[in-house]
């Protein structure tokens, strides 16, 4: 299978390293053979270019990317024909985006870090930064990420000081999103779309606390084998 890391490589990036690695543990715990391959968001900017052949999309780490256009592109490629996607840290912002962009038709739907006059900043800083924090996550029973955890609380690790903007969280359910994962606050870590086959994104890192012996969400891989 060949699977699309969307982002701009940097090899003094941890989390790119990493991303790469976790996939490589998943694969070997599930006994197939995955083929991890980077793709900037620049030449995400004709999705359907890299991502036709692909098996899912992988949006990870690294934002602000050098095209918020190519990565908002793939997210729509991913959403609109089915191809299994995750998306982590950034990947995480970008789908909000892209959601009150496309399906909720919130034309000047904004990302903060790009743009920190944006009227319409669905994305923006967040009051107290996440970044280097660690803490519990609980999933809602039934989720995909519950039923990848399996269990309905994880800890993680995060590396971003931008989440979903206070005036727009009320209305993230406008997109299709629905929250499956939240902080002890109640504040939403995990989103993903019910009319998709497989469409999971989280603010955290799931990926930076994998190893061979134990890949990100290994009990539920366990239990699909």
């Amino acid at each position: 299978m060949r699977v699309v890391i969307g982002g701009d490589f940097d090899p003094g990036n941890e989390n790119h390293l990493v991303t790469e690695a976790a996939i490589r543990h998943a694969a070997d715990e599930l006994a197939v053979k995955v083929v991890p391959e980077w793709a900037s968001t620049v030449s995400l900017e004709c999705p359907e270019l890299v991502l036709d052949a692909a098996a899912g999309l992988f949006l990870t780490t690294g934002s602000p990317y050098a095209s918020l256009d190519g990565a908002l592109r793939a997210i729509r490629y991913a959403r609109e024909h089915a191809l299994p996607f995750l998306g982590t840290c950034g990947g995480f912002q970008h789908v909000v985006v892209e959601g009150f962009r496309h399906v909720t038709g919130l034309h000047g739907a904004a990302h903060g870090e790009y743009d920190p006059g944006a009227p319409s900043a669905v994305v923006a800083a967040l009051a107290c930064s996440l970044r280097g924090q660690t803490m519990a996550v609980h999933l809602r029973p039934g989720s995909l990420a519950a039923a990848a955890y399996a269990t309905e609380k994880t800890t993680e690790r995060y590396y971003c000081q931008y989440g979903v903007a206070d005036r727009y969280r009320d209305q993230l359910s406008t997109t299709g999103l629905a929250v499956t994962g939240r902080d002890g606050e109640g504040e939403p870590r995990i989103v993903e779309r019910s009319d998709h086959p497989f469409f999971v994104a989280t603010l955290f890192v799931p990926q930076a606390s994998s190893s061979p012996r134990a890949p990100p969400a290994g009990p539920g891989l366990r239990s699909r084998r």
